[in-house]
C-alpha cells in the first residue's frame, strides 16, 4: 500500500512563493510507485484548499504523513506543528517548540550563548521603541538589521551609517514587532544541512557568494548571479568544526527530522559565528540543504524517503507518551 503523504504549500507569510517552488520539487522527487500525494495550498489570507487539516485526531482519514513546504511565519514558527500535533498527524520536521524557537533569531541566539555556541553580538529592539543610541554606542557600523522572526532574507538591511539605520529599522519593523541588530562580521558565508531525530549528522558545508553586499532576497532568488561553492573553501578542520557545531545547534534548540543552519566566518579572526537555523529550509531548483545533501552522498528521492522515515518514526516514539492519568 502507497503512503499518502499530504504536502503543505504557500502560506500566509512574506515566502508564499518560495513555499510553492520548495513544494513543486519534493512532489517532484516522491516515488509515485510509494507514495501518494495530496496537495494543500494555503493562499496569502489563510484559506486551504481543497479543504484545510482539522485538529481532532481521526479526523484527516487520507492522510499518513504530512510534508510542510511552508516558509516564514504561520508554515515554521510552529502554528502549523500544533494544528497536525492537534489531528495527532505525523509530520516531517521540527515540533512545535523547536520550530519557534529557532523562527526567533533573538531566543535562538540566546540558547546557543548559554549552550556555549558562538553567536554574533546583537540587540534587540521593539517596533514601539526604536531607539538607536545603545546600539550605535555598542557596535559602531556596520550593521546588519534584520526582523526576529523571518526568513530568506526579507527585511534585511546592511546599514552604514545612522540615516541608513533609521531606514533599516522602519523596513525590518513592518515585518516584526522585534528587531535585532547585529555587528557586522566580514568574511564568509556559510551553510550546512543536518538530518535526523535523536542522531543527527551534518553534510558537508558550502559557501555563498553573494553578487551583492550580502545574500539578500534578491540575490536569492530573483538575480540568479550568486555563486556557490560546493564544498565550501575552507580547511578540513575548519569543515569539521562548522559541522560539528552545525549539530550542536540543532540539538540546543531541540530540532528533528531537518534543518539548514546558516554560518558566518569572520576573516580577521578566523573565528566561525552561527548565524541561524532554518527547520524548513527551501527546496527549490537552487535550495542548498538537498544539494548539500546530495554532495555528501544522499540524493534527492532519497533525502526525501530519509525524511519521511524520520517524521514516521518519532509520530511511533510519541505513542510511547502518556498524556491522561
Amino acid at each position: 500500500m502507497k503512503t499518502r503523504v499530504a504536502v503543505l504549500q504557500g502560506g500566509r507569510s512574506g515566502e508564499h512563493e518560495i513555499s510553492l517552488l520548495s513544494a513543486k520539487s519534493i512532489m517532484a522527487a516522491l516515488d509515485p510507485s510509494r507514495y501518494e500525494v495530496v496537495t494543500y495550498t494555503i493562499d496569502k489570507e489563510g484559506k486551504w484548499s481543497p479543504k484545510p487539516i482539522l485538529p481532532e485526531p481521526g479526523s484527516n482519514p487520507g492522510i499518513d504523513v504530512v510534508f510542510p513546504a511552508l516558509h516564514g511565519t504561520f508554515g515554521e514558527d510552529g502554528t502549523v506543528q500544533g494544528l497536525l500535533e492537534l489531528a495527532d498527524l505525523p509530520y516531517v520536521g521540527a515540533g512545535v517548540l523547536s520550530s519557534s524557537l529557532s523562527m526567533d533569531k533573538e531566543l535562538m541566539k540566546r540558547v546557543c550563548a548559554e549552550r556555549g555556541l558562538p553567536v554574533v553580538e546583537y540587540s534587540t529592539l521593539s517596533r514601539t521603541n526604536l531607539d538607536t543610541s545603545e546600539v550605535c554606542k555598542r557596535f559602531g557600523f556596520p550593521l546588519f538589521v534584520k526582523p526576529a522572526n523571518l526568513g530568506s532574507s526579507v527585511g534585511i538591511s546592511k546599514a552604514r551609517n545612522c540615516e541608513e539605520l533609521e531606514a533599516a529599522l522602519r523596513l525590518a519593523a513592518q515585518f516584526d514587532r522585534k528587531i535585532i541588530v547585529e555587528r557586522a562580521i566580514v568574511g564568509q558565508e556559510l551553510e550546512c544541512a543536518v538530518l535526523g531525530n535523536d542522531n543527527p549528522t551534518a553534510s558537508m558545508p558550502c559557501e555563498i557568494l553573494p553578487s551583492r553586499e550580502f545574500y539578500d532576497y534578491e540575490d536569492k532568488y530573483l538575480l540568479d548571479m550568486a555563486k556557490i561553492e560546493l564544498p565550501a573553501r575552507i580547511s578540513a578542520e575548519k569543515t569539521e568544526e562548522l559541522r560539528r557545531l552545525a549539530v550542536e545547534c540543532y540539538r540546543a534548540v531541540e530540532c528533528s527530522g531537518m534543518a539548514r543552519v546558516d554560518f558566518l566566518l569572520e576573516a580577521a579572526t578566523g573565528k566561525l559565528y552561527i548565524n541561524e537555523i532554518n527547520t524548513i529550509p527551501g527546496f527549490t531548483s537552487i535550495s542548498m540543504y538537498p544539494k548539500m545533501w546530495e554532495h555528501t552522498g544522499l540524493p534527492m528521492a532519497k533525502l526525501i524517503d530519509r525524511l519521511i522515515e524520520l517524521a514516521l518514526e518519532r509520530h511511533a516514539e510519541k505513542t510511547a507518551t502518556r498524556f491522561t492519568r
